[in-house]
């Protein structure tokens, strides 16, 4: 009788084993000081990775990439990594010059990202760089993510990541990053810089689009980038989702620049690699730390998220973009010493 209790135990046991929940498998990316990871909880976003790139000095990605990746990972089940440019010391340090002195050219140095060789386990990249002068073999790693086949979203100053071309070539011709990849580069402030702010409108013929699908109420201070000559448009394969207005000030009511018509601030399109694969493409020209203070912008971001890995049926309008724990992003700009933006360890910023 003891022996028919047991087995029927471990029958229920085994079967519950095969027929319950996975183990959560472990995350894509070891611990380090150099990078900081954010396990997936429950979510649509559980079993994939998304690499998060922070290495601007004017927009304090540094401290709103690791903030999109805690709601990523919080709220929406993804596994995330933040990489940052760090210094020789290993700090997060935004104050790296991006061009060399006059006259003392020698003493430059490159900036550095450790844990590129990452994005081979990403089903998804986000950019956030600035005029990075990179070695050749991390702007190589870079290079083959980008003729994967796989996503990639770009934010503000990323259409002006590098300062050099990268080393991507098709069919004999230099890839320009800003301009063929994502579909713009940075040609001017078409808003008046650091003195007014940006609302956000919808693109009445793409409002039922899912990466608008919840997004409302887009505004930040930031100002709006022209990533096309005057006169011009998108080029042909972007679709305009949303027009960025310049206000009157940098304040969320101010009212419209009459001087100012708006353009666009973000737009989707596909980059077809060497081998002919197509690429999702997702860029966003606003995006600076105090814009993602917008949960209308978070939204739109993180809907773009999922648009770009094909994962559209799973965005809902309600589902939480709030932020996790507290985010206090320091204010735009290279004034450094008067803003508080000193090197710092990447663990500093989670």
């Amino acid at each position: 009788m003891i022996t028919r209790i047991l087995s029927c135990f471990l029958v229920a046991a085994l079967m519950a084993n095969v027929g319950g929940a996975a183990e959560p498998s472990a995350h894509p990316v070891p611990d380090s000081p150099l990078w900081l990871t954010y396990k997936g909880k429950e979510g649509p976003g559980r079993g994939k990775h998304i690499v998060l790139i922070a290495a601007d000095q004017e927009y304090r990605s540094e401290q709103s990439m690791p903030m999109m990746a805690g709601i990523l990972s919080e709220h929406h089940g993804f596994d995330c990594t933040v990489l940052f440019a760090v210094n020789e010391k290993g700090e997060v340090d935004p104050t790296m010059p991006v061009y060399p002195e006059k006259g003392k050219e020698s003493a430059f140095r490159e900036h550095h990202i450790p844990g590129l060789e990452h994005l081979a386990s990403a089903d998804l990249v986000i950019f956030f760089p600035r005029l990075l002068t990179l070695p050749v073999e991390e702007q190589e790693r870079i290079v083959k993510y980008l003729d994967s086949g796989k996503p990639f979203l770009a934010i503000r100053t990323a259409n002006h990541g590098f300062r050099g071309p990268l080393p991507y070539k098709i069919d004999g011709k230099n890839v320009d990053w800003g301009r063929d990849i994502l579909g713009g580069t940075f040609l001017g402030h078409h808003g008046n810089w650091h003195a007014d702010s940006t609302r956000g409108t919808i693109v009445p013929e793409q409002k039922d689009h899912p990466i608008l699908r919840g997004v409302s109420d887009i505004w930040g201070d930031s100002d709006v980038y022209r990533t096309y000559k005057e006169g011009e448009s998108l080029p042909v394969g972007c679709t305009a989702l949303v027009w960025g207005q310049p206000l009157l000030g940098r304040k969320h009511d101010d009212a419209p620049n009459p001087q100012k018509e708006p353009l666009p601030v973000a737009w989707f399109k596909t980059w077809q690699t060497s081998s002919g694969k197509s690429a999702r493409v997702f860029q966003s020209t606003m995006g600076s730390g105090t814009d993602l203070r917008n949960a209308g912008l978070r939204r739109l971001i993180i809907n773009a998220a999922y648009w770009a890995m094909g994962m559209e049926g799973a965005i809902t309008a309600d589902r939480s973009v709030d932020v996790v724990g507290a985010y206090e992003p320091l204010e735009s700009g290279f004034n450094y010493e008067e803003l508080g933006v000193v090197p710092k360890g990447p663990g500093e910023y989670r």
